[in-house]
C-alpha cells in the first residue's frame, strides 16, 4: 500500500469486496467544536481542513475509489457573512495548496453542486484543481460544494420533462437508470457507506437519491475529533454489517 511500511493488521486482511468503494462524509460539528473550546469558530473550520486531508490520505491508502465531501450545502449561506467569507477564503487557499500533492498521488478532485450564485474566483479554483487532476488513477475525492439534493432532483425532472417535450426520449424510457443518469453523480457509483459526525441522525438534504442503500455510521464526535483512526473504526463496523438490498441473501 503506497505510504503505509507497516499498515495496521485489519488492513491487510481486508479484500476487495469488504472495503467499500464509495465513502460519503457529512463532516458536521467545527463550529460546536470551537465554541466547547471558547474560540472563533473558524478555528474549528481550519482544525476541520487537517481532517480532510488526512482521510483523503488514509482513503487513498486504503484503496476506496470515491470519497464524497459535504463541504457546503446551498443552505449554508445563510451563516454570518464574515463566517462564510472565511470559508470561501479557506477552500481556495486550501485547493491551491494541495493541488500539487493530489497530482502527484494521483488523486482526483471533482465537485458536485449548483455552479450557478458560485463566487467566479471559488469556480475558476475548483475547476483549476479539477482539471489539473483528472488524469490521476487512484482515488477520487468529490467536493459537494453548493449542493442541495433536493435541487439536483429537481433539475433532473426538468430535465427530463425537455427532453420528452423534445422527442429525445420516450415518457415508457424514463427509468431509475435513466434517472441517475441526469444527477450530479451520473459517472459515480452510489455510497456504499455514509458516515456523519456530531452526533446528528438525519442526512440533511444529502445525496437523498444515492443512498437508498447506503449504509449508515453515526458518531458523536465532531468533525475535528475524527482522526484517521476513527475512520478505520467506521469501515470495520461497516465490514461487519450484511448488505441484501432489499434480498433475503447477503451480497458477501
Amino acid at each position: 500500500m503506497r505510504g503505509m511500511m507497516n499498515p495496521p493488521i485489519f488492513l491487510l486482511e481486508m479484500n476487495e469486496q469488504s472495503v467499500p468503494k464509495h465513502i460519503a462524509i457529512i463532516m458536521d460539528g467545527n463550529g460546536r467544536w470551537a465554541e466547547r473550546r471558547g474560540l472563533e469558530r473558524v478555528k474549528g473550520h481550519l482544525e476541520g481542513m487537517q481532517r480532510v486531508g488526512e482521510i483523503v490520505n488514509v482513503a487513498d491508502e486504503m484503496g476506496i475509489r470515491f470519497l464524497t465531501l459535504y463541504t457546503f450545502s446551498k443552505e449554508n449561506w445563510k451563516r454570518p457573512k464574515a463566517e462564510v467569507a472565511v470559508l470561501m477564503q479557506m477552500i481556495c487557499l486550501g485547493l491551491e495548496k494541495k493541488t500539487d500533492d493530489l497530482i502527484k498521488k494521483g488523486i482526483r478532485f471533482h465537485f458536485i453542486g449548483d455552479t450557478e450564485g458560485v463566487p467566479q474566483n471559488i469556480l475558476d479554483r475548483l475547476i483549476a484543481t479539477k482539471n489539473a487532476t483528472a488524469k490521476g488513477g487512484g482515488l477520487q475525492v468529490n467536493m459537494a460544494f453548493n449542493y442541495s439534493s433536493r435541487f439536483e432532483i429537481v433539475q433532473a425532472i426538468k430535465e427530463a420533462a425537455r427532453q420528452v417535450r423534445d422527442g429525445e426520449v420516450e415518457i415508457d424510457g424514463i427509468n431509475e437508470e435513466f434517472f441517475s443518469g441526469l444527477l450530479y453523480t451520473h459517472d459515480i457509483p452510489d455510497p456504499d457507506l455514509l458516515i456523519r459526525t456530531s452526533g446528528e441522525k438525519r442526512i440533511s438534504n444529502f445525496l437523498l437519491w444515492q443512498l437508498s442503500y447506503t449504509e449508515m455510521y453515526f458518531t458523536e464526535l465532531f468533525w475535528p475529533d475524527f482522526t484517521t483512526e476513527e475512520f478505520r473504526k467506521a469501515i470495520e463496523n461497516y465490514r461487519q454489517r450484511e448488505r441484501r438490498f432489499g434480498d433475503i441473501q447477503s451480497t458477501r
